[in-house]
């Protein structure tokens, strides 16, 4: 069976859950080859063994810390060199893709961003991709060269599968370009306890109607009753509610999770089109008119500062 390669997203040696996604994925094409590069990279072996990866191709250098993204490619270049594998998957973040984006380049092949799915196909894989806002999906493959291919995100159940997972060094020669951008400095986020936006398995966001940012503490409760993300909407962020970091939208993140909650959004299609992939939508608010019921799975009409309190009581309840 062909190699698939997998970019390994890792903090340290701790793996992020979309890798673990995109394993699930390579194994419907290939036999998955991860890619674990930087500090801790020997340290993903074991848990990337455990979801399926055949071979842990790892490099350290300080080159991969201290310059932007073309180092990465070199190194992912590299492999590519070493496996000639049938397609290259990597995690569908700003960075993920600007890495896919220049590899894509560098080896002469197409590209597909914001994959949702990925299935085997008999001239290569097709990936499922969602098109205009998502009010249409999309079946698409790569025709010219080895298809590299981002993943959005929660788009893939994340399944233990025990390989072999060896160890092997990666020998990287970094190029002139490798050091043209130097990180000077950086800054570490302030940490809220809740999952990262864009991997989240739950969202609960807040809009125009949540009137204030002293009231996203409702949104905030519930959220953490569900163990999930808070999101906002532009129009909460424009107003100086919540920041921009948590808007969802064209012009903020695009999520995926299983289960969206929209809580006094209206439903814009810029809003839409950052979360209309969704697994299942519920949307809560007062006019039953509102654009947002047009997409949702479920749909309560109510005043949410009266719903959201309710349905967080009622989730604490029932975990005891």
């Amino acid at each position: 069976m062909a190699e698939v390669l997998v970019y390994v997203d890792h903090v340290d040696g701790a793996v992020r859950k979309p890798t673990l996604e995109l394993l699930t994925l390579a194994r419907r094409v290939g036999e998955p080859v991860a890619v674990a590069l930087g500090a801790g990279a020997e340290a993903t072996a074991a848990v990337l063994a455990e979801h399926g990866a055949v071979k842990v191709l790892t490099a350290d250098a300080p080159e991969f810390a201290e310059y932007l993204v073309v180092p990465k490619v070199d190194a992912l270049q590299a492999a590519y060199d070493a496996v000639s594998p049938a397609a290259v998957l990597v995690p569908s973040s700003a960075e993920g893709k600007e890495i896919a984006a220049r590899l894509a380049v560098r080896i002469g092949s197409g590209i597909i961003t914001d994959a949702v799915d990925l299935e085997a196909g008999d001239e290569g894989p097709v990936a499922t991709q969602a098109a205009f806002a998502a009010s249409f999906t999309t079946k698409s493959r790569v025709s010219k060269g080895t298809p590299v291919i981002t993943v959005k995100p929660n788009s893939a159940p994340v399944e233990a599968a025990p390989a072999a997972g060896a160890v092997e060094a990666l020998v990287v020669t970094f190029g002139a370009l490798a050091t043209g951008t130097k990180v000077v400095s950086r800054t570490p986020r302030e940490s809220t306890g809740r999952p990262e936006l864009t991997e989240a398995a739950i969202v609960v966001s807040g809009g125009r109607g949540v009137n204030g940012a002293e009231n996203f503490a409702i949104i905030e409760e519930l959220a953490d009753s569900l163990g999930a993300a808070v999101g906002a909407s532009r129009a909460a962020v424009d107003a100086g509610w919540y920041p921009h970091s948590n808007q969802v939208g064209q012009t903020g993140k695009s999520v995926s999770p299983q289960l969206y909650i929209a809580s006094g959004i209206s439903g814009a299609i810029q809003h839409r089109a950052g979360m209309q992939t969704s697994k299942t939508i519920v949307a809560i608010n007062k006019d039953a008119e509102a654009p947002i019921f047009d997409l949702v799975d479920y749909g309560v009409v109510g005043d949410l500062f009266e719903v959201v309190p309710q349905l967080t009581g009622e989730i604490k309840a029932r975990k005891g």
